[in-house]
């Protein structure tokens, strides 16, 4: 999430906080202790502008082609996902460690950038080397695949918005 810096000014006796320099605190009585800080307050974001996310009956609500599910071409996986990944969609792939999350996440992630466009791979635990070891091993060698190891979500952001991925 994005940050704003707000500043404000706070009592380094009492903790009184205002949002605009005193020269005496009102709280305490104190001269000349107030500080200015800054807060990073957290911007909210939404897949709708605020008001425009409304309850509708599921009557009402039109199915897109153009929405289509994504094929991973990995039959058991499509099967399970109800015939594919649906756009927009999150999903949590879970099981004990080496039980082959991440070699099945590569193989989905190289199946749709054939398919579907520009796939982005973002792994916070292993590092771009190990990530495309497994990559040869398995053959996986698509010009559409983008790999980042990364933790920071700003910076995973800006990735996100600079290579605008189909999948993520």
């Amino acid at each position: 999430m994005g940050k704003e810096e707000k500043a404000f000014f706070r009592c380094q006796q009492c903790g009184y906080e205002s949002s605009r320099w005193l020269g005496r605190c009102p709280d305490c009585g104190e001269w000349n202790t107030l500080i200015e800080e800054v807060f990073k307050e957290e911007k909210k974001y939404s897949l709708h502008p605020e008001g425009h996310s409304i309850p509708l009956p599921i009557s009402k609500i039109e199915l897109e082609e153009s929405k289509s599910r994504y094929k991973t071409e990995i039959s058991e996986f499509d099967r399970v996902l109800g015939g594919g990944i649906v756009p927009g969609s999150l999903i949590l792939v879970g099981g004990e460690p080496g039980i082959g999350k991440s070699t099945l996440l590569l193989q989905i992630a190289n199946s749709l950038s054939s398919n579907c466009g520009v796939i982005l791979y973002i792994s916070a635990e292993e590092s771009l080397y190990q990530i495309k070891l497994r990559a040869a091993r398995l053959g996986v060698l698509a010009e559409k695949l983008f790999l980042v190891s990364e933790t920071d979500i700003e910076v995973i952001k800006k990735h996100i918005s600079e290579i605008k991925p189909k999948v993520v």
